[in-house]
């Protein structure tokens, strides 16, 4: 009789165990997300409106560190003028550009 009370106990002991490792993996879990997935998210959902407010003679600055005015846009690239040259027209894609800073916002 003591050795199943006994086999009971243990059985229920892990059962214990098992409901304690899934509270820290839930909390585990909420904390990444809210730490690391939600900031990520809010962020790519600015970089996606900046991207689609692009207009032709907005001032850009490239992720290269390189500033420009858009001359031409299309799907998914941009036809960037960077300096005093005219001459000088790169085309690149949309995703390179880190920074937009409209003419009229000053």
């Amino acid at each position: 009789m003591g050795i199943l009370a006994t086999q009971t106990t243990a059985a229920a002991g892990t059962g214990g165990m098992i409901g304690m490792i899934l509270v820290y993996v839930v909390i585990f879990g909420a904390f990444f997300y809210f730490v690391m997935y939600r900031p990520q998210k809010k962020e790519q959902k600015k970089m996606n409106a900046m991207l689609s407010s692009l207009e032709i003679g907005d001032s850009v600055l490239t992720n290269s560190g390189f500033y420009g005015v858009i001359i031409d846009i299309t799907d998914d690239t941009v036809i960037v003028e960077f300096g005093n040259n005219k001459n000088c027209r790169i085309p690149m894609q949309k995703a390179a550009i880190a920074q937009v800073e409209k003419p009229d916002a000053e």
